[in-house]
């Protein structure tokens, strides 16, 4: 098999190197650097698992292509796990193997081109490290890599735990300004009168209670950034100042007369339709051009499910470390079958919060299905859709039924047909249901599904 493999790659102009267990691979390992792996699990000596994480040891970066005749889910979950880019099954056709090393590669140079990317961005998050896998998340970082030198005011856009702030804190620290303030503005927290004191200051005697005169976050962040979340809540009347800060790069404090210049870059956010608040009078039409100079779109978490993974592995660490808990960070089958199935409406915050909670909680030293909240452990169809609720009342329950065998039969019937639309390409099924290929490769395995 590894003959015919070296055989098969060179006549495909690739340069090969053979090695006929984990010891003699990685001692060639060291001696040069390699772009992508082809690695058995079953070897004599040190195992393919093994062997993987000392070759990412040695090289993060490096593609690695498990190959198994005992591909199981666990293997494929626990390879996925350690860092391997995909896991496939013996016997396997060529032109599979062809087609998973060419995607590798281009997985390798796209690594390459966004390390630079990547070590930048995690000083820009104070400690919060961006933890990204899917496509559209990586595009968007380097989205933020291109526009973070401008000056040119920002609008991020995006549900409610998108990450929104993450985004704007690094724009700031990856541009010129990063060693100036970055402010932080709930405009949603605060009613329209404290929020003009807030953003431009006041002298003393200003309105009953100012005691004494006090800088606005805008003189504040002179030379740096503020960040004004939730831009669609603020009143018409600070919506008018705000755009003379844009425009003039000057504001007056309240009570005052004198006008103070600012250099501030401004990047804003809202998980409310701008366009919909201008064309209903609430947001001036002028002032959301001015904001929406750059537009950032931020998906939900179940539109990326890829990230689900090393997220929820990123949220054990910093938690079992908060709470000095004994907790592994490697996700069994069954717990990661159910957060990747979890429609998640609160996206990355609320997947913190549940990750937060199992982590205190946990039984042992592994996060189980009885650890999650109910609502992961016993999923059902959103409410509001009619095909779920069509399905639900032809089950007859007088007699009582198996919830789960139902819920499993579902998925089963929903693969298959998805796999029948698509003549079994497992890519373009996984698409249809809103998965990821690995995911719906490896229910396939647990259902035993035959395409």
């Amino acid at each position: 098999m590894r003959d015919v493999l070296g055989s098969l790659l060179a006549g495909e102009s690739y340069q090969v190197e053979l090695a006929k267990n984990g010891e003699e691979g990685l001692d060639k390992f060291g001696q040069r650097p390699f772009d992508l792996v082809l690695l058995d699990v079953s070897m004599p000596g040190m195992g393919g698992l093994r062997t993987l994480e000392e070759v990412l040891k040695l090289d993060a970066e490096t593609v690695v292509i498990m190959i198994t005749a005992y591909a199981t889910f666990d293997t494929a979950i626990a390879a996925m796990q350690r860092g391997a880019f995909t896991c496939i099954s013996k016997p396997f056709d060529n032109k599979e193997i062809l087609k998973l090393v060419a995607a590798g590669v281009r997985r390798r140079r796209k690594d390459e081109e966004r390390r630079t990317l990547r070590q930048t961005l995690k000083r820009s998050t104070e400690s919060k490290e961006i933890v990204a896998r899917s496509e559209k998340t990586l595009e968007i970082l380097a989205f933020v890599e291109q526009v973070a030198p401008a000056r040119s005011t920002v609008l991020i856009t995006g549900e409610s735990g998108t990450g929104k702030e993450l985004i704007a804190r690094a724009i700031h620290n990856h541009s010129a300004r990063s060693d100036k303030p970055f402010i932080t503005v709930n405009s949603a927290n605060l009613p329209t009168e404290l929020l003009e004191s807030e953003l431009f200051g006041h002298i003393r005697g200003a309105f009953t209670g100012a005691i004494a005169a006090k800088k606005g976050y805008f003189e504040v962040a002179d030379g740096g950034s503020i960040f004004l979340d939730e831009i669609g809540t603020i009143s018409i009347e600070t919506q008018s100042k705000l755009l003379r800060v844009i425009q003039e790069r000057d504001f007056t404090p309240l009570g005052d007369t004198t006008r103070r210049q600012v250099d501030v870059r401004i990047i804003a956010a809202t998980n409310t339709d701008l366009k919909q608040a201008v064309e209903e009078g609430a947001f001036r039409e002028d002032l959301f051009y001015r904001l929406n100079v750059i537009a950032i779109g931020l998906p939900p978490l179940r539109e990326r499910r890829e990230d689900i993974l090393p997220l929820a592995q990123h949220f054990i660490r910093k938690y079992a470390a908060e709470n000095n808990r004994e907790v592994s960070d490697q996700i069994g089958p069954e717990v990661l079958t159910l957060l990747e199935a979890y429609n998640w409406p609160g996206n990355v915050r609320e997947l913190e919060n549940v990750i937060e909670r199992a982590v205190i909680i946990a039984r042992g030293n592994r996060l189980g299905r009885e650890d999650l909240r109910e609502e992961l452990t016993s999923p059902q169809r959103p409410a509001g859709q009619a095909g779920g609720q069509k399905v639900a009342t032809q089950i007859d329950l007088s007699q009582g039924i198996s919830f789960y065998d139902e819920v499993n039969r579902f998925q089963i019937e929903l693969i298959r047909r998805a796999l029948e639309i698509t003549g079994g390409h497992q890519s373009r099924a996984a698409k249809l249901l809103g998965m990821n290929t690995t995911t719906l490769n490896s229910k396939i395995r647990y259902y035993n599904i035959r395409p």
